[in-house]
């Protein structure tokens, strides 16, 4: 049982930076990997980032370069995506994953509940 919160969202600013937290708490033996999806109004739910727990390498989506920085502090089980220059189109409910392994070696995918972003003038 592994529960997932993020935190940082809220209103900013087009051309703002904003820091968004995720923590996975709970029963945790591995967590092979944490990131990011993000769901625009209208539209389908887009990976935003991923990283890799124990070697720390991240993939991002396309549009996702450049402008958006995935890391992790493993002691906090944690992961967080700093985003620079937002744009409206920024704006969407941007949910965490955490893929954990238990006991197992059963690799189980948990999300957070999403926190919203609006990017507006």
């Amino acid at each position: 049982q592994v529960q997932v919160e993020e935190s940082g969202g809220g209103l900013l600013q087009p051309g703002g930076s904003l820091r968004l937290s995720c923590k996975a708490s709970g029963t945790i033996f591995v967590i092979n990997y944490m990131g990011w999806y993000r769901q625009a109004p209208g539209k389908q739910r887009e990976l935003v980032a991923l990283i890799t727990m124990s070697s720390g390498s991240a993939n991002y989506a396309d549009f996702a370069k450049g402008r958006f920085t995935i890391s992790r502090d493993n002691a906090e089980n944690a992961v967080y995506l700093q985003v620079n220059d937002l744009k409206p189109e920024d704006t969407a409910v941007y949910s965490c994953i955490v893929g954990h392994m238990g006991r197992t070696f059963i690799v189980t995918d948990y999300w957070g509940q999403g926190t919203q972003v609006t990017v507006s003038s």
